[in-house]
């Protein structure tokens, strides 16, 4: 595979509620990889949100919202690409020609789309069950070769890798012949890991932090208050044994070891530096220092984040700005994606 220019691309829904988990398994990440030196895009990606009913209005204060975050938490517009995907039409051409390339045995494997299709699978929409597809056009419109990603996306960029070989392999001759080489496509390599990759409810270890979620104590908004990130992590379920001082003594704790996840993803530690300095205190104790880590982190990301969704133009500007950037590099890619294929486009 020949060498690819590194970049970075990553995206989160704007479907309202960011919580903990998005900000320790995605937002934060971004932040770091910033300063690094690839070039990164970071998408909200609202094509992917309408998978699913939304209220039109809603949705932009929701697109806002998550670019809000994103500034808030520190991505600095100026030097990484921040912008929402409806504005850049390459991504829904893309996906169209990968629809002619995926497989439909590759797609009815995609286990996100029977967990949230459930039992009415026949009344899902195409586009939620296309959703991977889309998602490797994200990608892929910019030849990404890196993708910061949540365990649970993992397959998903599986399937983009899958969608990109079989690209290379089935337009070989005519990459070659426009002067690209072996490949057009990477094989993009997902970002996985972290302390706190996976974050859980604060009310039941087991399950996953999220927006829908009926007990708003099981998770901390990023929008929260100081006095309100205290209170959830005060009363977040624990057990009645105290902190043990290795990792294996975690095993069979999923709430103890969800807590030492998220005061470890805070303050940029690993989980074993949390039980060498907390092993053998009880949760009252440690849950002290949790509050007062988490106000110091998040209490400043939520008055930003509401001070920056009130200035609508603002957040808007950021945008419109950050989509001219992306379009710059995903138009001349997908022109040359035409060619291979073998469209007439206008010169």
């Amino acid at each position: 595979m020949p060498a690819f220019q590194e970049l970075v691309f990553s995206g989160v829904q704007p479907t309202g509620n960011l919580h903990l988990g998005n900000y320790l398994g995605a937002i934060r990440r971004f932040v770091a990889l910033q300063n690094q030196d690839a070039q990164c895009l970071y998408c909200v990606v609202d094509l992917h949100a309408i998978t699913v009913r939304q209220d039109p209005a809603e949705l932009i204060r929701h697109i806002r919202e998550v670019t809000a975050a994103f500034l808030a938490a520190g991505i600095d517009p100026t030097r990484s690409i921040v912008f929402n995907q409806s504005q850049v039409p390459q991504h829904a051409e893309l996906a169209w020609i990968f629809n002619c390339v995926a497989r439909l045995g590759w797609l009815n494997r995609m286990t996100q789309f029977k967990e949230k299709a459930g039992k009415d699978r026949e009344n899902a929409s195409i586009g939620l069950y296309d959703y991977p597809v889309l998602m490797a056009a994200d990608i892929l419109a910019y030849r990404a070769t890196k993708v910061p990603v949540g365990e649970d996306q993992k397959q998903h960029l599986e399937l983009t890798r899958d969608i990109a070989q079989k690209f290379n392999t089935d337009y070989a001759a005519a990459i070659a012949a426009h002067g690209h080489g072996e490949a057009f496509f990477p094989l993009t390599d997902p970002l996985i890991g972290g302390p706190a990759a996976r974050v859980m409810s604060l009310r039941d270890g087991a399950k996953k932090m999220s927006k829908s979620d009926p007990s708003d104590y099981s998770r901390i908004n990023l929008t929260d208050d100081s006095d309100a990130i205290a209170q959830k992590v005060r009363k977040a379920k624990t057990d009645a044994e105290p902190l043990p001082s290795e990792i294996a003594g975690l095993a069979g704790r999923p709430e103890a070891d969800n807590l030492v996840g998220i005061f470890a993803g805070l303050s940029d530690i690993t989980r074993e530096d949390v039980l060498r300095d907390f092993g053998g205190a009880q949760f009252s104790s440690f849950k002290g220092a949790l509050v007062d880590l988490a106000v110091e982190r998040l209490g400043p990301i939520g008055g930003e984040m509401k001070r920056l969704v009130a200035d609508e133009a603002h957040i808007d500007a950021v945008l419109a700005d950050g989509a001219a950037r992306a379009e710059a590099i995903a138009r001349p890619n997908i022109e040359a994606v035409k060619d291979i294929v073998g469209f007439v486009r206008r010169r």
